[in-house]
């Protein structure tokens, strides 16, 4: 009976373990190889070495992604209170207001930026028109891939911030309250301690996918902001140097591993991260 349920849960698991082999151990080989080759195939460290010649890029995509992370949950917080406090059903109404725009495709996303962010866009003609003052410049900004970056992640906040606060157990902020704590020191004390798991696994949502973005900061910050994520697509579409974007991928998913290795420090009691 025991080698039945073995042989079914064998049988059950395989799809799922051809998937993680063809779409996540097939490529993270094929970053490992093209890391460590050169075009004839040979093993060299000339890829790694190359690395330190892109230290102003990769820290350019870590501090615009630092800055939109903090942007992100400053903004989602308390959004994500207010969902998690009101009554269920309007509950399902916002969070199917936040989820909405994703419902819309990214580029589509990042290009209605660009017509409102542009020159001759809404925001300019508002400020030229209605109150008469010189056009802004705006779009081809990091400020303006900031802003992109916000928008298109922002949800990835406050799905897990809401997620967690709506299991928090709000007695204890009554508790809290009745012994005399006002609502900053209810917040310092509870709320906050308790939302941390949604926390982290929200600025690991936002903040890997701001590093290594790359159609945001072609679309929005023109040359102004070539990030980690321009330079490793150039390798692979117009310089075909497979080895050398490998190498720059290879960061990345360092970055990715020491990001997982922080939400499993922070993952609930069953071992499960909170997202």
């Amino acid at each position: 009976m025991n080698n039945k349920n073995s042989l079914g849960a064998k049988l059950v698991s395989a799809p799922y373990v051809a998937w993680a082999a063809i779409f996540i151990a097939a490529p993270l080989v094929m970053v490992f190889y093209y890391t460590f080759t050169n075009s004839s195939g040979s093993f060299t460290l000339d890829n790694i070495l190359s690395i330190p010649n892109y230290a102003s890029t990769i820290m350019l995509s870590v501090w615009l992604g630092l800055i939109a992370t903090v942007i992100s949950l400053i903004t989602a917080y308390p959004i994500a209170y207010i969902i998690a406090t009101a009554r269920p059903s309007i509950q399902r109404t916002l969070v199917m207001l936040i989820m909405l725009p994703m419902w819309m495709n990214f580029l589509i996303r990042t290009y209605s930026w660009m017509s409102i962010l542009e020159d001759n866009g809404i925001i300019n003609m508002f400020v030229t028109k209605v109150l008469g003052l010189a056009p802004l410049h705006l779009i081809n900004t990091r400020g303006a891939v900031v802003l992109g970056m916000v928008y298109n992640f922002l949800p990835y906040m406050i799905l897990p911030l809401y997620s967690v606060m709506t299991k928090l157990d709000y007695s204890l902020v009554e508790a809290a309250e009745d012994l005399g704590g006002n609502k900053l020191t209810v917040f310092k004390s509870v709320i906050l301690p308790l939302s941390i798991p949604g926390i982290v696994s929200g600025i690991t949502m936002v903040f890997v996918p701001s590093v290594s973005t790359f159609y945001i900061s072609q679309k929005l910050g023109g040359t102004s902001a070539t990030l980690i994520g321009d330079v490793i697509e150039m390798q692979f579409q117009t310089a075909y140097n497979y080895h050398l974007g490998a190498a720059l991928s290879f960061v990345l998913m360092i970055l990715i591993f020491i990001s997982l290795a922080v939400m499993k420090k922070f993952s609930d009691d069953s071992g499960e991260v909170i997202i």
